[in-house]
């Protein structure tokens, strides 16, 4: 499976997520703050300060663009450990978002 596949698949099980796809490029949001998104073979992701620290202190992570409180990951190999982390900060960030909105 791919980055874009898995993470589709991620996010499909979790509430109130919008998603928007561009080409070469998906992003899911609750309401109007995005969380997450993936272009090609790099995945970006909102966090919590201390699980972004620890994030960043992981094999294939970056600091992002999108600003300081986003990682960047793009795998070497995709495999099951990388998925796992992808899939991991996905919800993660989903529950960040969530917990900012309310």
């Amino acid at each position: 499976m791919t980055l874009t596949e898995t993470l589709t698949i991620a996010a499909e099980a979790l509430p109130d997520v919008r998603r928007r796809d561009d080409p070469g490029r998906t992003e899911w949001s609750v309401g109007d703050r995005p969380f997450a998104a993936v272009a090609g073979a790099t995945a970006e992701f909102r966090l919590q300060a201390p699980v972004l620290k620890a994030a960043l202190g992981t094999p294939d992570t970056s600091p992002s663009r999108r600003g300081p409180d986003w990682i960047a990951f793009a795998p070497a190999a995709l495999d099951r450990f990388a998925l796992d982390r992808a899939t991991a900060w996905l919800t993660n960030a989903h529950r960040h978002v969530r917990t900012q909105r309310n």
